[in-house]
C-alpha cells in the first residue's frame, strides 16, 4: 500500500533510463566528431611576413581570419590548411632563410608571401625548383614577370597597370616633362620602363631620373632634392615604400619643394597607404595627388573591417591606430583561394621526391621536390571566387587590372578627386555600381584640387631654375642680310648689342608668355668675331647643350628636327630664285598686228566684206550711190564697209534696215577699234619686264653660275638637283649679290641667285627695278626658333609666337626693318605688266550680234521683195519658162526701185496717166534706166513675143507707156490682135 502512495519510486527507474541514455548519445557524438576529425586531410602551409613590421602582423591575421571563415563555411571540406609562420626579418636573406626551411624541413605545400619583391625574387626561384607554389599578396614589381615560373602566383596588382592612370594625370594637365624619383631597388626600377613608355604615349618625356637608395640618409635626401631644383621640370612622380616616402616629402617640405609651382604624385606604393599616415607626415605632404587602388565597398567588407580590427587589437594590444591596406585584403583573399584549390585536389601524395641528379652537398641543391605541388598550382590557376578585396582570377598567374582612384592631400585628410578604370580611363565619378560615367569633354573634369602652397591654380609643370640661372640664347653671326640678326659689338663697354626682325619677334613673344623668361644672347662666333659655322652646326650646339635655344632665321629642316624641336614659323615658308629682269617692249616692224589675234583679224576682215554686201543689197535699188558699174557698186559697196572703222564715209544709207544694221556694226568697230589702240599703245609704251630665267633647270641645262647664301643649307639643295661645286658661288653681302647678278654668269659672276624668301624679299626691295623673284621652287616651313627636344618651352612660345604674328605687331615689327620694300613694286611674278594679243573669244559676242542683224535684215528685205513680186512668179503662161521668170526676178532685182521716195524728188515727168507719157532718166542717174521700171507704184506683167529678147538695161529708148488700168503689157506685134497673150510667168 506504500508502493502505490509513493510515485517516486515507480518513476525512478524510468527516469535513471532516459540519464543513461543521454550521456551515451554524448559519448557516441564526441567519438564521431574525434572521427570525423582524425578523417580531415592537413596540408602544411608556410607564411613568409615581416613579423617586425605592424604591416607583417597584419598580413598574418588576415590570413588566420580567412581561414577561419572559410572553414567555418565549408565544415564538410577534408582539406585543411595548417599554417607554418616564418619571420623574413624584412630581409632578403631571411625571407630566403625561411622559405628554405619551410620547404626542406616542413615540406610546406605552398607559400604564402613574402611581402617585398626583393624577397619574392629569390622565394619564386626556391619554389619553382620544388614545385612548391608561391601566392605573394604584395609583391607588385613587373620585374617579376620575368620570372616565368609557373609556381609564382601574384594576388595582387602588377605596378605597370597604374602607370595609365598615371599619364592620363599627366595628359589631362598638359605637362611635358616628368620626373620620376624611386627607391634604388627591384620594387623601384622594375615599374620604370613601363611609365617612360606611357608617359611617351602622351607626349611626356622623361629629361631626368632620381634614384633615391631604400637606406637613404636625410643628407643623401637633400642633396638629390636640391638637384632637382637646379632643373626646369616641376612634375615628380615618386615610387617608394611609405617610410620612405615619408622621409622624402620631410625633407622636400624643409627645403621649399612644396611650395606653388610643383607637382608631386605617388603610385600606389605610397597611395594605397596615405589614409592610414599620420597628421604629421600629412602636414608636409600638402597638394599630393596620390593613386589608390579601388576595394569595392560592399557589406561583406564593412563587416570583416570590424571584426579584423576587433581581433587584431586582442592579438596585439600595443599596436594602435592599426590601418588595414588593400595588401591585407590581398591576403585575405590568396588564403581563401589557397584552401579552395587544396580542397579541389583533395587527397593524393604530399610527399617529397629526390631530384634527380642531385649530388651537392650544399642545401640548396639538395631539397627534395613535392608530388603535390602541380596540382595544387594547377587548380590555384582555375580558382575563381569574388573576394573581400574583388573578383579573384587569375591569367597566367597574375591578378587582372583593376580601377584606380585619384586622391589629393588637403589637410588632415585625403579627397578623392577622380578615377581611373581600364574601359575608360580618367572619369570623374563611378555610379553606385562602381562602373565609370564618363566626362562628354576629352578632358576629365577632377573636383577641386589643392595644389602644393595652397595653390588653386593648376601648375604649368616647368620654371626657370630658382638659382637665376639665364637660358643661354645662340644668334648666328652674319656679314650680310643683318635686317633679321645683327650682332654689334660696342668697345667702350665691352658689352654686345643683338638687334634684328628675328630678335624683335623672339621679344615680343617673350613678353606674351604669363611668366618671366631670363634669357641672354650668345653669338655663335669665332675668337676673332668672326662666324663659327653654318646654321647646321649651330643648330647641333643646342643638342649638345652649349645653348639653351637658338633664335635667328633658322629655318625648319627635316634633318634639324632630329635633335632639336623648333616653334611655330613666324616668316614665310619656301626657296625662290632671284634673276635679272629686261624690258620686252615689242621693236618689230610688224608690231602693228601684234594687237590682234590672226583669227581675229581674219574674223574681222570677212565681217566687213559680209556688212559691205549686206549694205549693197539692202540699199542699191533705193540709193543712187550704190548704184553704176559692177566694178563700181563693187567698190563702194567695200569702201562703205571698211570706211566705218574712220567714219569718212560719203555715201548715206536711206533705207531703214541699212541704218539699223550699221547702228550695230559701227558700235562693233567702235569696241574694235578703241581696243586696238590701247593694246598697240601699250606694246609701245608700257614697260614689258620678263625674267631673264623663269626654270631653275634652264640654269643646270646651261651651265650657268648660281649663287647661295654664305652658310645656309641652299648649297645642298643645289647640289642635289645636280649642279656642279664649282657653279655654286656663296654670296654674303646684297652689294656683292647685286654686283656678281650684273656680271652674268658669262663674265664670271651669276645668272641666279637662290635663297627663302624672306632674305630674297629683302634684296629686291632694295634692288627693284633690276631683279624679280621666281618661285617658290622648294618648299620649306619658314624661320622659327630652335630649343631642346621636347623642351616644355615649345608650346608655350609657339602659342606665344601666332599671338604675336596674328596681331598688329608683327606689322610693327616688320615696317620697322622692312620699311624701304614698300618704295617698290610688286616684281614676284613675272611679267609684270602683261600685253599680249587680243583674240577672238573677247569679241565673239559683238560678231554674233552683228552677224544676227545682218541676216535678219536680209530676211526681211528678201520676204519683202518677193511678196511686192510676187505676181512676175505666178504667171501661168507656160510659154515661159521657170528659169526665165527667175531671170526677169534678178533683172528687176539689179534694177532701180522707181516707186521709191528717195527718186520721186528726182524724177521728171512729161505727163502722168496718157498714152504718151515718158519716163525720163533722173538726171542724177548712174545708169540708163531697166526696160522694167515704171512710173506708177504698181508694177505691170510684161510679156514678150517668142523669139524676141527682153531690153536691155543699156539701151537709151524708152518704154510704151500704157494706161495705169492696163493689167498686161503687150508687144506691138500683138497689140492689135491679142493684148492678154503670151504672158511672161
Amino acid at each position: 500500500m506504500n508502493i502505490k502512495k509513493n510515485p517516486t519510486i515507480i518513476l525512478a527507474p524510468f527516469i535513471l533510463l532516459c540519464f543513461l541514455f543521454f550521456f551515451s548519445w554524448i559519448f557516441n557524438m564526441a567519438a564521431a566528431a574525434v572521427a570525423v576529425e582524425n578523417t580531415k586531410i592537413p596540408v602544411n602551409v608556410g607564411v613568409v611576413v615581416d613579423l617586425d613590421a605592424p604591416s607583417g602582423k597584419t598580413y598574418l591575421s588576415c590570413i588566420k581570419m580567412a581561414l577561419q571563415d572559410f572553414y567555418a563555411s565549408h565544415a564538410h571540406f577534408n582539406a585543411r590548411l595548417v599554417l607554418h609562420t616564418r619571420n623574413s626579418n624584412q630581409t632578403v636573406v631571411g625571407a630566403a632563410a625561411a622559405a628554405l626551411d619551410l620547404i626542406k624541413n616542413v615540406q610546406v605545400q605552398a607559400i604564402l608571401g613574402p611581402v617585398t619583391s626583393m624577397q619574392a625574387s629569390f622565394v619564386v626561384n626556391l619554389g619553382d625548383e620544388a614545385h612548391v607554389p608561391v601566392v605573394s599578396f604584395s609583391a607588385s614589381s613587373p620585374s617579376l614577370a620575368s620570372l616565368r615560373s609557373p609556381y609564382f602566383f601574384r594576388v595582387t596588382q602588377t605596378d605597370s597597370y597604374q602607370v595609365k592612370a598615371i599619364s592620363s594625370i599627366v595628359k589631362n594637365f598638359g605637362w611635358r616633362q616628368v620626373v620620376p624619383i624611386y627607391v634604388d631597388n627591384t620594387f623601384g626600377e622594375g615599374v620604370i620602363p613601363f611609365l617612360v613608355d606611357a608617359l611617351q604615349e602622351v607626349d611626356a618625356q622623361v629629361p631626368y631620373r632620381s634614384v633615391i637608395p631604400p637606406s637613404a640618409t636625410d643628407e643623401q635626401i637633400e642633396k638629390e632634392l636640391y638637384k632637382l631644383m637646379t632643373m626646369q621640370t616641376r612634375v615628380f612622380i615618386v615610387h617608394m615604400m611609405p617610410h620612405l616616402c615619408s622621409k622624402l616629402f620631410a625633407m622636400a617640405n624643409k627645403i621649399g619643394m612644396m611650395s606653388e609651382g610643383y607637382v608631386w604624385i605617388t603610385t600606389n606604393g605610397a597611395g594605397n597607404r596615405l589614409r592610414s599616415l599620420g597628421p604629421v607626415v600629412l602636414s608636409s605632404m600638402q597638394g599630393v595627388l596620390g593613386v589608390e587602388t579601388v576595394v569595392p565597398t560592399t557589406m561583406e567588407l564593412t563587416e570583416f573591417k570590424v571584426r579584423w580590427k576587433r581581433q587584431f587589437q586582442q592579438d596585439n594590444p600595443a599596436i594602435i591606430d592599426v590601418y588595414m591596406d588593400v595588401n591585407g585584403l590581398r591576403a585575405y583573399d590568396a588564403a581563401f583561394a589557397l584552401a579552395l584549390a587544396a580542397e579541389q585536389v583533395g587527397d593524393t601524395s604530399f610527399g617529397f621526391q629526390e631530384r634527380n641528379g642531385s649530388f651537392s652537398s650544399t642545401d640548396l641543391d639538395t631539397f627534395k621536390v613535392s608530388q603535390y605541388g602541380p596540382k595544387l598550382a594547377q587548380a590555384l590557376s582555375n580558382t575563381r571566387f569574388k573576394g573581400i578585396a574583388g573578383d579573384f582570377s587569375l591569367d597566367c598567374g597574375q591578378l587582372q587590372s583593376s580601377r584606380f582612384q585619384i586622391l589629393n592631400v588637403n589637410g588632415d585628410g585625403v579627397r578623392t578627386i577622380a578615377f581611373w578604370t581600364p574601359e575608360n580611363g580618367m572619369v570623374k565619378t563611378l555610379s553606385s555600381t562602381n562602373t565609370s560615367i564618363l566626362s562628354t569633354s576629352e578632358k576629365c573634369d577632377f573636383g577641386p584640387i589643392i595644389w602644393p602652397g595652397d595653390s588653386l591654380s593648376v601648375p604649368k609643370g616647368w620654371e626657370i631654375p630658382t638659382s637665376g640661372k639665364k637660358l643661354k640664347i645662340g644668334v648666328p653671326v652674319k656679314v650680310g642680310f643683318t635686317e633679321f640678326v645683327k650682332v654689334t659689338k660696342i668697345p667702350s663697354t665691352n658689352r654686345t648689342d643683338v638687334t634684328g626682325f628675328s630678335i624683335d619677334v623672339f621679344n615680343a613673344a617673350v613678353d606674351v608668355l604669363p611668366y618671366a623668361l631670363p634669357f641672354e644672347f650668345i653669338p655663335f662666333e669665332n675668337p676673332d668675331g668672326t662666324s663659327a659655322g653654318t646654321y647646321n652646326d649651330l643648330v647641333y650646339q643646342v643638342y649638345l647643350e652649349k645653348y639653351d635655344a637658338v633664335v635667328g632665321d633658322t629655318t625648319i629642316r627635316a634633318n634639324r628636327s632630329l635633335y632639336v624641336d623648333f616653334t611655330m614659323p613666324y616668316t614665310e615658308s619656301g626657296v625662290v630664285m632671284v634673276v635679272p629682269i629686261r624690258d620686252n617692249r615689242r621693236k618689230c616692224p610688224w608690231v602693228f598686228l601684234k594687237p590682234l589675234t590672226w583669227d581675229l583679224w581674219l574674223t574681222t576682215f570677212c565681217f566687213f566684206i559680209f556688212i559691205g554686201f549686206v549694205v549693197w543689197v539692202l540699199e542699191h535699188r533705193i540709193n543712187e550711190d550704190f548704184r553704176g558699174p559692177p566694178s563700181h557698186q563693187v567698190g563702194t559697196s567695200f569702201w562703205f564697209s571698211f570706211s566705218t572703222m574712220v567714219f569718212s564715209h560719203r555715201e548715206r544709207v536711206v533705207s531703214n534696215l541699212a541704218r539699223f544694221l550699221m547702228i550695230i556694226w559701227v558700235f562693233v568697230v567702235l569696241v574694235l577699234t578703241q581696243s586696238y589702240t590701247a593694246n598697240l599703245a601699250s606694246l609701245l609704251t608700257v614697260e614689258q619686264l620678263q625674267p631673264t630665267v623663269t626654270d631653275i633647270k634652264d640654269l643646270l641645262r646651261n651651265g650657268d653660275n648660281v649663287g647661295y647664301i654664305e652658310n645656309t643649307y641652299i648649297c645642298e639643295i643645289l647640289k642635289q638637283l645636280g649642279f656642279d661645286n664649282s657653279k655654286l658661288k656663296p654670296i654674303k653681302t646684297m652689294e656683292e649679290c647685286d654686283e656678281a647678278l650684273s656680271k652674268g654668269s658669262a663674265k664670271g659672276g651669276i645668272a641666279a641667285v637662290v635663297d627663302e624668301i624672306p632674305n630674297m624679299k629683302l634684296f629686291v626691295a632694295k634692288y627693284c627695278s633690276k631683279y624679280t623673284m621666281i618661285g617658290p621652287i622648294f618648299k620649306t616651313d619658314g624661320f622659327a626658333f630652335v630649343f631642346p627636344k621636347h623642351s616644355p618651352l615649345v608650346p608655350d612660345l609657339s602659342r606665344a609666337v601666332l599671338n604675336v604674328t596674328e596681331g598688329e605687331k608683327i606689322m610693327n615689327i616688320e615696317n620697322k626693318w622692312f620699311s624701304q620694300e614698300s618704295k617698290c613694286e610688286d616684281k614676284s611674278t613675272a611679267p609684270r605688266v602683261s600685253s599680249s594679243s587680243l583674240g577672238l573669244e573677247s569679241f565673239w559676242g559683238l560678231f554674233l550680234i552683228a552677224g544676227m542683224a545682218s541676216i535678219l535684215a536680209l530676211i526681211i528685205f528678201l520676204a519683202s521683195f518677193l511678196y511686192k513680186h510676187r505676181h512676175v512668179l505666178k504667171q501661168s503662161d507656160s510659154r515661159a519658162s521657170k528659169w526665165r521668170r527667175v531671170r526677169a526676178m534678178f533683172e528687176i532685182f539689179n534694177d532701180k526701185d522707181i516707186s521709191s521716195h528717195t527718186f520721186k524728188s528726182s524724177q521728171q515727168i512729161d505727163g502722168i496717166g496718157g498714152v504718151g507719157d515718158e519716163v525720163k532718166a533722173s538726171p542724177n542717174s548712174n545708169w540708163p534706166e531697166s526696160p522694167f521700171s515704171y512710173l506708177d507704184h504698181t508694177d505691170k506683167d510684161f510679156v514678150l513675143s517668142e523669139g524676141q529678147q527682153t531690153p536691155s538695161t543699156t539701151s537709151h529708148a524708152s518704154p510704151e507707156i500704157v494706161p495705169k488700168n492696163e493689167l498686161d503689157i503687150i508687144t506691138v506685134q500683138e497689140i492689135h490682135t491679142n493684148p492678154v497673150t503670151d504672158r511672161l510667168a
